[in-house]
């Protein structure tokens, strides 16, 4: 099994549609290995306000990784060290509901020790949820394997991209390689190979796999519920129900 986090908390799947899927590979998610303490870096998984130039949330801004959050305070919620096997992976943040003029963010990516290698500036939705950041398939924006990788997504308060007024989210990841045995359980589930690289602790390709597939077939009920049921195993069960937003409604 392939250590992905630097915490020593397992990712608890819950026991309903998950595991159901799953069955017919005997396999189960109920029970996830413990994952031992590695020094991994760790980052911030819900971003609150920047010096109090921001106005306050309902629900923070959040990045969709494995992390641990502190009781009733979002601003001691930390985010884990996780897994990639793709080259140019997906990352996943939620947008909470925001002031009609703040509608500037920007996504970096950043090497181990902080040089950038990709960083891109966006206009945010017009309404709350779930939003994907692609990295380009060019080879200067490639990752590395057996490298890891430190990224930040930013929400500016103002008209102007102001390093003193901003929301933050930051976390780590690392590109692993694909071995046999995971290419082989990848295979086996054929449709839902969300559900392999989930078993496999390979978090970035299960959400951005199950993501995607939300983004063409929102009304079905499966991948609702196993969307809900991932994001409840890293215990961001409070955005579980908040729509993934598809380009068309980004804009």
């Amino acid at each position: 099994m392939v250590c992905l986090v630097s915490s020593p908390l397992p990712l608890e799947a819950s026991t309903t549609k998950l595991q159901t899927l799953y069955a017919s590979n005997q396999q189960n998610l109920s029970t996830m290995p413990q994952l031992p303490e590695n020094g991994a870096p760790v980052g911030r998984r819900r971003g609150g306000t920047s010096r109090n130039d921001c106005p306050a949330l309902n629900i923070p801004l959040t990045a969709l990784v494995p992390g641990q959050e502190t009781l009733d305070n979002f601003q001691g919620s930390t985010s884990f060290l996780a897994a990639t096997i793709s080259e140019y992976p997906t990352f996943w943040v939620y947008i909470p509901e925001l002031p009609s003029n703040i509608r500037n963010g920007e996504f970096i990516l950043q090497n181990e020790i902080g040089e950038d290698i990709y960083r891109k500036s966006l206009k945010l939705p017009p309404v709350s949820g779930v939003i994907n950041i692609n990295l380009p398939s060019e080879p200067q924006y490639s990752l590395k394997l057996g490298q890891k990788y430190h990224w930040y997504f930013k929400i500016y308060c103002g008209l102007e991209n102001s390093e003193s007024k901003y929301f933050y989210v930051d976390a780590w990841i690392e590109r692993i390689a694909l071995t046999k045995n995971i290419d082989r359980e990848i295979k086996s589930v054929k449709s839902h190979k969300y559900l392999a690289y989930f078993h496999q602790k390979i978090w970035y390709d299960a959400i951005t796999e199950l993501g995607q597939l939300l983004q063409t077939n929102s009304q079905d009920n499966t991948l609702k519920t196993d969307w809900a049921e991932i994001l409840k195993s890293i215990n961001l069960s409070d955005i579980a129900q908040e729509p993934v937003l598809t380009t068309e409604s980004q804009r």
